[in-house]
């Protein structure tokens, strides 16, 4: 059956919610391509299952899969010839764009935007556009140094207020917003404090506000009736509870429903389009190095067994792969012998990642159905609370791939 175009979505649940069961169980279909880590398994079961589906992957060049890890409705389209069912990927994924051709009129001017990274400065813009206008008083979530309420300050006829838990940040924004004459407002508050107080009839908004924050926004701001809600969500599996509990009661009743622990949700923001070359080089080489790690230890101990390494100090990265062998035998509290072969292992190493890198190609055509069936259940949680929520792009994934704007306003009678 062909999905409505998600355009028409916000226009009831009934169509949030078929989108939603249809995406989760094909999300289901697909689990043995995108649960298993191929980091830690070199032979992934699907690589057994679908052997003409990895043999074509295998026989990607490097530049092949920076370009279809970047473009994952492309790969798609490939790999739905050894997989049919993957040919419903833009089917399912596809989003209307909410942004305005006034983004740009929007945007916070290069001078106004003292500490203001380039990107937030465009994001933030994309998102006022998206969203204006504004009828209400506005909150900005989690503000950090106010960016976003600076932006939203000249399409606002209300006051801006923010809340932000670290009081450095609160102090550097107060006084940029002094600096420039921005009637904006920042609080030092704790969004999870109990004991939170909001403003009334308030317009909440978050520009990538991390897991348990921008839920916590979802539920207060509709327990306490704020008229209108706004954010872009990210980092999804910070959290406190050790599995995802959907917020919607549909979604958490589905018979057949996704059971989603840390790491599945961590799938869903692995994506590097907007990383600098130099970033991108340092990934790849702690990569090689921990996969030669990998088939060392495995040497060493006798087993086939993946041996996970806590995260690394950065000191490492200006320093050889011998001097991670020796700092992770040290954290594993395994022996490492006088003749070790490091060259061998740096090399077994190289041609591992090179396996990963295209093993993950597949796992990673998953992180935006994953991160759709997330928000879409956002979505029906506040429908079920009152909302006519809107469901799409704020700008394009190469600004930043956390791209998927909520607007949520609340209905008359509710």
């Amino acid at each position: 059956m062909t999905l409505p175009p998600v355009a028409s979505l916000h226009h009831g649940a009934e169509s949030f919610y078929q989108r939603w069961q249809q995406l989760n169980d094909w999300l289901v279909q697909h689990r043995e391509l995108w649960q298993p880590a191929p980091f830690a398994d070199p032979n992934p079961a699907w690589t057994h299952k679908w052997p003409a589906l990895a043999d074509r992957v295998a026989n990607f060049s490097d530049s092949d899969c920076q370009l279809l890890d970047d473009d994952p409705g492309v790969l798609a389209g490939l790999a739905a010839r050894e997989l049919p069912s993957l040919q419903r990927f833009e089917e399912l994924t596809g989003v209307p764009s909410l942004s305005s051709e006034q983004a740009g009129r929007c945007t916070l001017a290069e001078i106004r935007a003292t500490d203001m990274p380039g990107r937030k400065r465009l994001q933030s813009g994309a998102f006022a556009s998206a969203i204006e206008p504004l009828r209400h008083d506005v909150l900005d979530w989690c503000c950090g140094k106010g960016h976003l309420a600076r932006t939203l300050a000249p399409l606002c006829d209300g006051s801006i207020s923010g809340f932000e838990r670290n009081p450095a940040l609160v102090d550097d924004g107060n006084r940029l917003a002094g600096k420039f004459g921005d009637p904006v407002s920042l609080l030092c508050q704790d969004v999870m404090d109990d004991r939170l107080v909001l403003p009334a009839a308030s317009h909440g908004v978050a520009l990538h506000a991390c897991g348990d924050l921008h839920r916590r926004l979802m539920r207060r701001g509709a327990d306490d009736g704020l008229p209108r809600l706004s954010f872009s969500p990210c980092c999804y599996h910070l959290m406190d509870a050790p599995d995802y509990q959907p917020l919607s009661g549909r979604a958490g009743d589905w018979r057949g429903r996704l059971e989603l622990g840390r790491n599945d949700l961590r799938l869903a923001v692995q994506e590097t389009v907007t990383a600098p070359e130099r970033v991108r080089q340092q990934t790849r080489r702690i990569g090689r190095w921990r996969q030669g790690f990998d088939g060392l230890q495995r040497h060493l101990r006798g087993v086939d067994d993946y041996l996970p390494v806590p995260s690394h100090p950065a000191a490492l990265l200006s320093g050889d792969f011998a001097g991670f062998c020796r700092w992770a035998a040290a954290r594993k509290a395994l022996a490492l012998p006088e003749e070790t072969d490091f060259d061998h292992w740096e090399g077994h190493g190289e041609r591992r990642l090179q396996e990963v890198r295209r093993h993950e190609l597949v796992r990673h055509l998953f992180r935006r159905p994953l991160e759709l069936w997330l928000v879409l259940d956002y979505a029906l949680f506040l429908e079920e609370r009152g909302y006519d929520v809107r469901l799409g792009t704020f700008c394009q994934r190469q600004l930043t791939p956390r791209n998927l704007l909520i607007d949520a306003v609340r209905t008359a009678g509710h």
